[in-house]
């Protein structure tokens, strides 16, 4: 795969609940990881004496962070709104050359800072809220 720019990597957020997304306004940093959890089920009969994994066992998880600056009223109004009534609606992460993830997530941090002679800025961590698909690029 060639160099991507980051600002291809899109998180946005269903606004209305119908499936309406829109990407989060001022997003300047964002990330995604990927966890599962591994199940060893390694025993005193395991050969060699090395792990062995349980295929298919363990929680998965994705973690999607981003930091930015405030420039659209309406989505961050949004975001704030998801934030204090502990919503978990669903978000869409568009991941250049590679494809969609789409599924609910929970916001569990969002910080505001500023400097006396700079811009707002936030940032948020979103932990994974249910099921999560996966959209490859044709």
């Amino acid at each position: 795969m060639a160099a991507q720019n980051g600002r291809d990597l899109l998180i946005k957020l269903d606004t209305t609940g119908q499936g309406d997304f829109e990407t989060i306004a001022g997003m300047r940093a964002t990330r995604i990881s990927f966890n599962a959890e591994q199940v060893d089920i390694t025993s005193i009969e395991s050969e060699g004496g090395w792990r062995e994994l349980l295929a298919g066992a363990g929680v998965k998880s994705a973690t999607i962070s981003g930091s930015g600056i405030f420039k659209d009223a309406s989505t961050d109004a949004r975001v704030r709104q998801v934030f204090f009534n502990a919503q978990m609606p669903r978000y869409q992460v568009i991941i250049p050359d590679f494809g969609t993830v789409e599924g609910p997530f929970q916001i569990g941090s969002l910080e505001y800072s500023g400097n006396h002679n700079g811009e707002a800025s936030y940032e948020l961590t979103l932990a994974s809220a249910g099921v999560l698909s996966f959209t490859a690029l044709p």
